[in-house]
């Protein structure tokens, strides 16, 4: 067996196998005296059909598998004996005529290798990679406080419809009545909404609820009727509301501040404020942290160079994926790819280059601060820190979580390695230019 190796650039190499018959002929021998062994052919005790049965049996089977474990063997044993590192797996080169599997034939196959660049940059304090302090107002600490007073509020009877607010109302036509309907006033449509604001209790408005309610699967639910049947109603009915209701904020008090805070972590509206600021501050600085990672990360990629194999990885993406994408879908999507890969291999040098090193201590920290995120976001705060971390350790048990976990953190450490080698430039900016920023 012979192989040939055709240097296209310095990320691509096309190698030619060259298969006789002798390279193979052992191996098949061996695979059909298995099947021989091992076959339950009917007329035939087990392991005593003759050779010649085998072989017309198998004999074409065993040719393809003895052929491509050639071609497997060879590929990983180049690959190996010349130190090459390689982007995803050897691919068949296109074009190929089809092969005539017949045994005595000899054979030739080509494939295409990429190569990974090598990843190798400098950093020190003639790296500037900006930081920015969101400044913190007045105006977004109110705004926090109404919000968070809003978050921890409650529905009571209003007077009279606002904007924001919610009817409960009756709808007759005829002999049909649908009694005790919520009705939120910010789903009624722009241009009926005017006439709903101002109801109050006992007040009654004709409505075409085609016009008002636009969304045919809420205005099927709202009528007690299924969405097929709409059509053939008549739209116009007769609305009275039987209540007004109107969110109103929380109050100040120690009930509120313990709902917030945690029992007895607030006791006055001073200690709320101050609590408003540091939240605030926490927030913004998490911000802050997110904007230097894609910066640096930005940076980094920049600075690192790296050209790809482009038409090489696209072909490596379909197959690897059993074509489960289009050459289209992967068009789409591949510049992030690119710029995902690029990512990994400068995080990866930079990993080793300042051994960072990722201890279970880190993933659970990690998977800690997710989870109290996702407790946050149905409105649960102050969680039990072992109800936390149980649930961190289930999400770093499950595959697809876990690695995002993981991958989350080699960016922090690698991100932070980085912040000590460079100089951060702090630069002061609001909340809106900050938010503009590309």
């Amino acid at each position: 067996m012979k192989i040939e190796q055709n240097k296209i650039d310095d990320l691509n190499i096309e190698l030619m196998l060259s298969i006789g018959k002798d390279d193979y002929a052992e191996k098949r021998r061996k695979k059909l005296n298995e099947h021989k062994r091992t076959a339950e052919l009917k007329g035939f005790r087990k392991g005593m059909a003759p050779m010649s049965f085998i072989e017309k049996i198998y004999g074409q089977s065993c040719l393809v598998d003895a052929v491509n474990d050639l071609i497997s063997e060879s590929l990983n044993g180049f690959i190996k004996e010349n130190d090459l590192k390689v982007i995803g797996e050897p691919l068949p080169a296109e074009g190929q005529e089809n092969v005539e599997w017949k045994n005595g034939n000899d054979f030739e196959f080509k494939f295409d290798i990429a190569l990974a660049p090598k990843v190798d940059f400098e950093l020190g304090k003639d790296d500037v990679i900006p930081y920015y302090n969101i400044e913190i107002t007045d105006v977004a600490k109110s705004e926090m406080k109404e919000n968070l007073l809003k978050q921890y509020g409650s529905l009571e009877d209003g007077e009279a419809a606002k904007a924001e607010d919610f009817i409960i109302v009756d709808f007759e036509q005829g002999e049909t009545r649908i009694e005790g309907t919520y009705v939120a006033l910010r789903n009624v449509s722009e241009a009926v909404r005017p006439s709903f604001i101002g109801l109050k209790p006992g007040d009654s408005i004709d409505v075409n609820v085609n016009d008002a309610f636009t969304n045919e699967e809420d205005r099927a639910a709202m009528l007690k009727v299924k969405k097929e049947e709409l059509a053939s109603l008549d739209p116009v009915y007769r609305m009275t509301v039987k209540n007004v209701k109107t969110f109103v904020p929380a109050s100040l008090t120690q009930e509120t501040f313990d709902k917030i805070f945690g029992e007895g972590s607030v006791k006055s509206e001073e200690e709320f404020d101050a609590r408003i600021a540091e939240r605030l501050a926490a927030e913004y600085s998490q911000e802050s942290d997110f904007r230097f990672s894609k910066d640096a990360r930005n940076y980094l990629v920049k600075k690192a160079g790296i050209s790809l194999p482009e038409k090489f990885l696209k072909r490596w993406i379909y197959v690897a994926n059993d074509g489960k994408f289009t050459m289209e879908d992967i068009e789409k999507e591949f510049d992030l790819f690119l710029d995902d890969y690029r990512w990994q291999m400068v995080r990866n040098y930079l990993m080793e280059k300042y051994s960072v090193k990722i201890e279970e201590a880190d993933l659970l920290a990690s998977a800690k601060g997710l989870a109290a995120y996702q407790f946050a976001m149905y409105g649960i705060n102050n969680v039990p820190d072992d109800q936390l971390e149980s649930y961190a350790r289930t999400i770093l048990s499950q595959e697809k979580d876990g690695r995002r976990v993981l991958e989350q953190v080699e960016d922090s450490k690698t991100v932070a390695a980085v912040k000590e080698a460079v100089t951060v430039k702090p630069e002061s900016i609001s909340v809106e230019k900050f938010r503009e920023l590309k």
